[in-house]
C-alpha cells in the first residue's frame, strides 16, 4: 500500500491534466472521469487512516548553488482526506454545470476552467514545497478572476473579478514574504522548514496576512459577496472545496510552525470578529447567493478561531463537512434562481416546497446541517468545536462571540427556508422539471450532508473533549441554534405583515459590510487625487513657478528701479519725503 499509494495519487492528478489539455467535445466522458478519479482516489484513504505520512519526489528539475528545485508530493492525513471531497463537489458541481450552463456558447472552455480550477486546489494539498504551492495558490486566484468574470458583459463581474484578485494579490505579498524568509534562513521544504522551529514572527505574519486574503477574513473580506456576479456553480465549487479553503489549510499545513502566543491571538480575534461580523452581516442580506455567501465567510472564521486555539485537525474537520453543505446550498439557490427567471431576493419567492419538492428538501437538509442541527454533518464538527471552546482556556469574549454567530447563522438559515419554500409563491414561476442531470448531484450532496460526520469517526480528526461537562456546557451549541430559529421565526412572523421602513444605521453598517467597499475604493481614489494634486499643483504650480525660470526672471531687477524712484506710487514718495525731512531736521539740531 506504501507504494501503491504516491502511484494512484500521481495517476489522478496526470489524467487530469491530460483530461485538459486534450480537446475534448464529450462533457459526459469528462463526468465519467471525474466520477472514476473518484472513486480512485478513495483507495489511498486507508494510508491516511494509519496516520502514515508519504512523499513522492521526483529528480532534481533545476539545479542551483543553494537548493536543488524537484517535483515532491507530501501525502499525508490532510492530503488524502480532502483529495476525494475536491473531486467529489467537483463532478457534482460539473454534473449540475451541464444543465445549468448548456445555453452557453463556450461551455466546454467553462468545463475547462472548471478542471483547471481543481487541479490548482490539488496541486495545493499536495505540495511538500514552497515552489509548488506558490504556482497552486497562483493559479487558484488567477482561475477564480476568470471564472468570477465569466459574464465579461456585465460590468458587476468585471469589477468582482478585479476585486477578487487585487484582494487575493494583497494577501500574496504575505505568501512572497514567508517565501523568501524560508528560502533565506530555512528550507524550501516543508518537512525540513517544519524541523527547525526558529521562525521569527514575520513570516508568520505572513502566512496570516496570506490566509486571510484567500479565505476572506475581516478586513479583507468584501471580495467574496462580490464574488457573486459569477455563475452559480463557480459559487459552489469556489465557496465549498477551493480557493477559499486554501487560506485555512495553508494555516492547518503550517500549524507546526505557528507556535506562537501572539499570532495565536491574533488567528482568535480576526476568526472570532469574522464569524460573528459576517453572521451578522447576512442577517441583513435578501440576495439568496449573498447570504450564503456571507455564511461562508461566518464558517471561514470559525475555522480560524480553531487555528487561534491550536486545534488545525478541527478547522480541517469543518472545512470537510462544510465543503458538501455548502456545495448543496448553492446548487438548490442556482436551481431556484433558474426558475425564478433570475430572481434573488428571497422576499420574491416562496412556495417552492409544491414546485420543486427534490430541490426544497435539499435546501432544508442544508441549512440544517449549516446550523449543527443534531445527526447531520456540520454537528459533529461545529459541536466539538464549542466544546473544544468551552473547555479551553479562552477569554470569554471569543466564546461569547461564537455563540452569538452560531445563533444568527441559525437565524439566517432558518430565513432563507421561511421565505423561499413556505407560504405562497410571489413571483411568476418558469418551472423547470427537476431532471435527472439536477437530482443526481443533489442527492449526493444530500447523502453526504448527511452522513460526512458519522464517517469522520472513522477518522482521528476528531478530539475527544471532556465527558464530565455539564449538561449546559454540552447542549450549548444546540441552545444558541435553536434561539436563533425561534427568533428568526418570531421576527419573520412580525416583518411580514408590516410596512417595508426605512432601514436602521446598524443595519446599514452591516448591510454594507462595515463600509469596507467604500473605504477600501476611497482611500486609493483619495490617494491617486492627492498624487495627481502634488505633481500638478506643488510641483508644477509652486515649485517651478517660484524657482524655476519665473522664479529666476523675477530675480533680475531692471536698471531703471535701481536709479529712480519716479514709479508712481505715493507711499513711496511720503515714505522718500518722510525721511529727508528727519535727516534735514536731524543735521539742523547738530
Amino acid at each position: 500500500m506504501d507504494t501503491l499509494t504516491p502511484t494512484i495519487t500521481t495517476a489522478i492528478i496526470l489524467s487530469m491534466g491530460i483530461s485538459i489539455a486534450l480537446p475534448s467535445t464529450n462533457i459526459n466522458k469528462t463526468k465519467n472521469k471525474l466520477m472514476m478519479l473518484f472513486i480512485i482516489s478513495l483507495i489511498p484513504l486507508n494510508s491516511a487512516l494509519n496516520n502514515k505520512e508519504l512523499t513522492l519526489s521526483s529528480t532534481p528539475m533545476i539545479l542551483t548553488p543553494t537548493e536543488n528545485i524537484n517535483i515532491s508530493l507530501t501525502l499525508d492525513m490532510l492530503s488524502l482526506t480532502f483529495m476525494p471531497v475536491a473531486l467529489f463537489i467537483t463532478w457534482s458541481v460539473l454534473e449540475f454545470s451541464l444543465w445549468y450552463m448548456m445555453p452557453d456558447p463556450n461551455v466546454n472552455k467553462f468545463i475547462k476552467y472548471l478542471l483547471t480550477f481543481l487541479i490548482a486546489m490539488l496541486i495545493i494539498i499536495t505540495a511538500n514545497n514552497m515552489y509548488q504551492l506558490f504556482i497552486g495558490w497562483e493559479a487558484v486566484g488567477v482561475m477564480s478572476f476568470l471564472l468570477i468574470g465569466w459574464w465579461y458583459g456585465r460590468p458587476d463581474a468585471n469589477t468582482a473579478a478585479l476585486q477578487a484578485i487585487i484582494y487575493n494579490r494583497m494577501g500574496d505579498i504575505g505568501l512572497i514574504m514567508t517565501t523568501a524568509w524560508l528560502m533565506s534562513s530555512s528550507s524550501m521544504n516543508l518537512q525540513e522548514a517544519m524541523i527547525s522551529h526558529n521562525m521569527t514572527i514575520i513570516p508568520m505574519l505572513g502566512l496570516l496576512a496570506a490566509a486571510a486574503g484567500k479565505s476572506a477574513q475581516f478586513t479583507l473580506h468584501s471580495w467574496l459577496p462580490s464574488a457573486m456576479e459569477g455563475p452559480t456553480p463557480v459559487s459552489a465549487l469556489l465557496h465549498s472545496s477551493t480557493m477559499v479553503v486554501a487560506g485555512v489549510f495553508l494555516l492547518t499545513r503550517f500549524s507546526p510552525m505557528l507556535q506562537n502566543n501572539t499570532i495565536m491571538n491574533m488567528c482568535l480575534v480576526l476568526g472570532a470578529t469574522t464569524t460573528v461580523f459576517a453572521a451578522a452581516s447576512a442577517v441583513t442580506h435578501f440576495d439568496i447567493k449573498k447570504i450564503i455567501a456571507l455564511s461562508t465567510t461566518s464558517q471561514l472564521g470559525l475555522m480560524m478561531t480553531m487555528i487561534g486555539l491550536n486545534q488545525p485537525s478541527l478547522a480541517f474537520l469543518h472545512m470537510i463537512t462544510h465543503s458538501f453543505f455548502k456545495a448543496l446550498l448553492f446548487l438548490c439557490s442556482g436551481l431556484f434562481i433558474h426558475n425564478l427567471n433570475n430572481e434573488q431576493d428571497v422576499r420574491s419567492m416562496g412556495g417552492l416546497l409544491n414546485t420543486t419538492p427534490m430541490t426544497a428538501t435539499s435546501l432544508i437538509i442544508a441549512n440544517l446541517s449549516l446550523m449543527g442541527m443534531p445527526f447531520l454533518s456540520g454537528f459533529y464538527s461545529k459541536d466539538t468545536i464549542i466544546e473544544v471552546m468551552m473547555n479551553s482556556h479562552i477569554n470569554s469574549w471569543a466564546l461569547t462571540i461564537t455563540l452569538t454567530a452560531t445563533t444568527l447563522s441559525a437565524m439566517y438559515s432558518t430565513r432563507i427556508i421561511l421565505l423561499t419554500i413556505t407560504g405562497h409563491p410571489r413571483t411568476m414561476n418558469i418551472m423547470h422539471k427537476e431532471t435527472k442531470d439536477i437530482i443526481s448531484p443533489l442527492i449526493r450532496l444530500t447523502i453526504m450532508s448527511i452522513l460526512a460526520g458519522t464517517l469522520t469517526k472513522l477518522t482521528t480528526l476528531q478530539t475527544t473533549t471532556l465527558t464530565t461537562m455539564p449538561k449546559t456546557i454540552k447542549l450549548a451549541t444546540l441552545i444558541a441554534t435553536l434561539t436563533g430559529v425561534t427568533l428568526s421565526n418570531d421576527r419573520d412572523f412580525f416583518i411580514k405583515h408590516m410596512s417595508p421602513k426605512k432601514s436602521k444605521t446598524l443595519s446599514i453598517f452591516f448591510n454594507q459590510m462595515a463600509f469596507f467597499n467604500m473605504l477600501h475604493r476611497s482611500v486609493p481614489m483619495n490617494m491617486l487625487k492627492m498624487s495627481q494634486q502634488i505633481l500638478t499643483e506643488l510641483m508644477d504650480l509652486w515649485a517651478l513657478e517660484s524657482w524655476g525660470p519665473k522664479g529666476l526672471s523675477k530675480t533680475l531687477k531692471p536698471m531703471i528701479y535701481l536709479s529712480t524712484h519716479q514709479k508712481n506710487m505715493m507711499k513711496s514718495y511720503m515714505s522718500i519725503f518722510l525721511i529727508t525731512l528727519m535727516l534735514s531736521l536731524t543735521i539742523m539740531m547738530i
